[in-house]
């Protein structure tokens, strides 16, 4: 009996090493795919930008083998408590990472037609800084999840009241370009809505972290996030 117990549990912890690498590749595409879309605004890259959209097809298709998987081990495994909270926090974190993905994929989208605007001065660099400082955020949360570091995830959760902070301050800076001149509403509006995108995936970020506290603690946190976005009116594109 102890050998057939054995192998159920190598089968599972084999199982959930091959979840967790689809997981690990489907955050690296979601952070190579923020970058170059920030890139590709910042630049004027209209191909660039059409590869981030084409590329968010694969982002999917990885979520979808994540949650067929954890479905295969829910079946077969019978999976005790604790390994149970693992499975649903890997559901939970590829869900998140699909979603970044999408808001680098719409980011890509307004990027095409910013791309026939008049430039605003300075703001795609201010929205590359932005995605960079979220990307780390994001890489940080992942890395928590695969170290089981609580520290870290606590540390991330911190963190998203500076990219609310960040977002803020371009905020104003686009209705200080509106006001200057009518000119910039059309271009300003977009780089708005990007903005918004990414500091969205600051609140992904932001989950992913949660569930590691989940994991580690094996409670949710139920306390409000400490939110810094003072704006309002603003919507996800």
């Amino acid at each position: 009996m102890a050998e057939i117990g054995q192998h159920i549990l190598s089968a599972f912890d084999r199982d959930m090493e091959s979840l967790q690498g689809l997981l690990m590749r489907m955050g690296g595409m979601v952070e190579t795919a923020l970058l170059e879309a920030a890139e590709a605004l910042d630049t004027r890259d209209s191909d660039l930008a059409a590869r981030v959209r084409a590329g968010d097809v694969a982002i999917d298709a990885l979520e979808e083998q994540v949650n067929t998987g954890c479905a295969r081990i829910l079946a077969l495994r019978n999976p005790a408590a604790s390994d149970l909270r693992t499975i649903l926090a890997v559901m939970k974190i590829a869900a998140a990472l699909e979603r970044a993905g999408d808001y680098a994929k719409n980011l890509a989208k307004r990027t095409v037609v910013l791309a026939e605007m008049p430039v605003v001065s300075g703001a795609s660099s201010t929205i590359r800084r932005l995605a960079k400082a979220v990307v780390e955020m994001l890489a940080d949360a992942l890395d928590a999840y695969i170290r089981r570091d609580l520290k870290l995830a606590e540390d991330v959760r911190r963190r998203d009241k500076d990219i609310d902070q960040m977002y803020n301050s371009i905020f104003r800076e686009f209705l200080t370009h509106m006001m200057e001149d009518p000119r910039n509403i059309g271009p300003c509006m977009h780089l708005h809505f990007i903005a918004k995108n990414i500091e969205r995936v600051g609140d992904h970020a932001t989950s992913v972290a949660e569930q590691v506290i989940y994991l580690m603690t094996g409670a949710l946190r139920l306390d409000e996030r400490p939110k810094f976005d003072t704006t309002s009116g603003a919507t996800e594109a």
